[in-house]
């Protein structure tokens, strides 16, 4: 299993926007969004963040993500975190927080990295634990249907060596 990073390109917006079958994946993915995500939509959060970032699984593009919040010297935090369905439970997911961090601490000198997960994202939420992420806050939503959910805040500080 050969995984690479790189910068997402207008290409893959269209392969992207396949990884959220459900309302209820692109909740958690872009909870602006609207089902089914279009290219449309997703160059919108695009523009508006830095370092949107595709990791490809020997040449295809299985998972993505970007910074909705970048400070130099400050935190950045993860969003539009997602993986494509038939690329879970093999490690994408984990390689790609793990460059989403290496990029934060070596670009943008941040001192921490914060990410933000729903409750219902049980796989979500275990694997920024394994990877040393820690609660620090819990806020009310709503999801799409109504139904209150809680947006679990998490943080990972660099260490200091």
């Amino acid at each position: 299993m050969q995984l690479t990073r790189r910068p997402v390109t207008e290409p893959d917006l269209a392969a992207i926007c396949t990884f959220a079958p459900s309302a209820q994946e692109l909740f958690f993915f872009y909870p602006k969004a609207s089902h089914p995500l279009t290219p449309a939509q997703l160059q919108a959060a695009i523009d508006l963040r830095s370092d949107s970032t595709v990791v490809e699984l020997n040449g295809e593009v299985v998972a993505f993500a970007n910074f909705y919040r970048w400070e130099t010297g400050g935190s950045c935090a993860i969003g539009n975190v997602i993986v494509a369905p038939h690329a879970r439970g093999c490690g994408v997911a984990r390689y790609l927080i793990e460059q989403m961090i290496v990029i934060a601490f070596t670009r943008h000198q941040a001192g921490e990295v914060t990410v933000s997960c729903f409750n219902q994202n049980v796989a979500g939420l275990l694997l920024y634990s394994t990877l040393g992420f820690t609660a620090y806050g819990i806020e009310a939503r709503q999801d799409k249907s109504g139904q209150r959910v809680a947006l679990i805040h998490l943080r990972l500080t660099r260490s200091v060596s």
